[in-house]
């Protein structure tokens, strides 16, 4: 969208027939609303049904803790906005199609990349055998890139030591408004309070979801009794393995994320843990950043092989450190966790810390809610 309100041509394939995929990154931070708030468009997509969080809170031992405090944000939307992302992307691609160089394919998976003689890459191959020419091509196919492959691009891999399984729970009434994380000896529940229902994460040891699922439905209702006693009329809801849809985690990231005509950004380019739910926005960050330093470029005809590059170094610290704080959350806090037998008699220090003092619930709020060196977009409007 932001090539295209520059001026630029741009083609965006999308292998499937619509955007309606069930529990992938529903969280819209407060950082992306900002965004929109920059281009004008933030009443119109408040406007969409969407449920709010303002606060976040763990209950450990039964005692619920508060964490994180996203309303002294100084943005224009102090919440994180939870909405299906199919939602998102029907808005996002409604606002590029009144730019007239914006063409977006639906059911068009593109399967290779073609290069000329020189090795670059300058066109990309579909399913259907057409062949479509590029100038530059942006690999934004995910933590399982096709293209990023394609470009034999270097992957490091950090590692993450749990999957999760996501389902939806109608939600008690008396279980209030909050969305909040409950963890006991060898589990922890994420709950997400989505207005009609709750989208519920348990966490898991890595690669055990086949033998959860395997197990039966009954064995995994057992796990959850207990946890949150609100919920335990609730639970009997799940009736098959196959309400629970297994997310496995990914941590890893690109050593470089260019090559001549390909430029990969997102989780193409560096997959995030599910922690904080700060993955899209991540995302989203990458593109704003990459339309920042390539738009006008483009726009003027210019070759953009000389500032991929640039890309990569305006974006590395914010992913590097985001990763980090992922990792050491995984190491020290989920990890143990998961590994623990004996009950959990209180809440960690740092989190009875954060919940004594308010105003300490504003720094992981920010991180979580803004991220680390937050752009902003600086691409042409040569429609404005």
């Amino acid at each position: 969208m932001l090539l295209a309100r520059a001026g630029v041509k741009v083609t965006v394939l999308e292998k499937h027939k619509d955007f309606f995929r069930d529990f992938r990154g529903d969280t819209v931070h407060p950082s992306t609303l900002d965004l929109f708030h920059q281009l004008g468009w933030l009443d119109d997509f408040l406007a969409i049904e969407h449920s709010k969080v303002e606060r976040i809170g763990l209950r450990v031992a039964g005692q619920q803790r508060d964490i994180a405090d996203f309303r002294y944000l100084p943005v224009a939307a102090p919440f994180i906005a939870m909405m299906p992302q199919w939602d998102l992307l029907d808005f996002l691609a409604g606002k590029a199609k009144q730019y007239p160089g914006f063409d977006l394919r639906m059911g068009t998976e593109a399967v290779a990349a073609r290069t000329d003689s020189d090795g670059r890459i300058n066109s990309v191959l579909t399913r259907d055998g057409e062949v479509l020419p590029s100038r530059l091509v942006i690999a934004a196919d995910g933590r399982r890139s096709i293209m990023r492959d394609e470009a034999e691009l270097p992957l490091k891999n950090i590692g993450a030591p749990m999957d999760v399984l996501w389902f939806r729970l109608e939600r008690p009434p008396e279980l209030g408004p909050e969305s909040f994380g409950s963890l006991s000896a060898g589990r922890f529940l994420i709950l997400i309070n989505r207005r009609t229902y709750l989208q519920c994460a348990f966490i898991i040891p890595k690669g055990t979801g086949d033998e959860i699922r395997t197990q039966g439905i009954e064995a995994f209702r057992n796990r959850l009794r207990g946890l949150v006693p609100e919920l335990d009329g609730a639970i009997d809801q799940l009736s098959d393995v196959d309400d629970l849809k297994l997310l496995s985690v990914s941590l890893d990231r690109l050593t470089r994320w260019n090559c001549d005509g390909l430029l990969a950004i997102g989780d193409a380019a560096h997959a995030m843990s599910p922690i904080g739910g700060v993955g899209i926005n991540v995302a989203v960050q990458d593109a704003v950043v990459a339309a920042n330093v390539l738009a006008a470029p483009l726009a003027r005809g210019e070759s953009p092989d000389p500032l991929l590059a640039r890309v990569q170094q305006l974006r590395a610290r914010s992913v590097h450190y985001t990763q980090m704080i992922q990792k050491f959350a995984q190491d020290r806090f989920i990890q143990p966790l998961l590994e623990r037998d004996a009950p959990i008699e209180q809440a960690p220090l740092p989190v009875r810390l954060l919940d004594r003092f308010g105003p300490l619930q504003r720094l992981p709020a920010r991180i979580i809610g803004l991220g680390i060196d937050r752009p902003h977009i600086e691409s042409p409007d040569a429609y404005g």
